[in-house]
């Protein structure tokens, strides 16, 4: 525990914790999401789950449309959380590039045709509300990060 502690710590300024922390909790829920869309039980016609494209009828929670794609997309998403956690400025640049990509996600689902191969993901209507509100939550909380988030050295 001591070198997961050092890890994440570095000796950063408190004010840095609260980016690192809003990063480990986005991060873990993209982990669970992630996870969740690979259990069956989790997932109506969970046999339907298709790599990418348009043709995957699997849906999360029975509204979120997911594909292989999809979930890997999410797994890696909390990686990359985890891993830019370990930093302030790491942390609040996980949070606004996330916040922006999830935004572009959004515009993108609101102009794909749903059963065009351009729908590689996949997403639906509900991807698109909940792309929206992951873009404007990931956001917010950059922007609170303490934008003059300072990093102190280590001896």
């Amino acid at each position: 525990m001591t070198a997961l502690k050092r890890f994440y710590t570095r000796g950063e300024a408190p004010e840095a914790g609260f980016a690192r922390t809003a990063t480990l909790a986005v991060a873990a829920v993209f982990l669970l999401v992630g996870i969740l869309g690979f259990v069956p039980l989790a997932n109506t016609d969970f046999d339907q789950l298709a790599f990418a494209g348009p043709h995957s009828d699997a849906k999360l929670l029975g509204l979120f449309t997911v594909s292989v794609l999809h979930n890997a997309v999410h797994l890696l998403f909390a990686v990359a959380g985890f891993v830019m956690a370990r930093t302030g400025r790491l942390a609040r640049a996980y949070l606004l590039g996330g916040g922006a990509v999830y935004l572009g996600l959004w515009l993108y689902g609101l102009v794909v045709d749903e059963h065009s191969w351009a729908n590689f993901v996949p997403v639906n209507d509900a991807d698109d509300w909940l792309h929206l509100g992951l873009a404007a939550g990931m956001l917010l909380l950059g922007w609170f990060a303490a934008p003059g988030v300072r990093e102190r050295r280590l001896p």
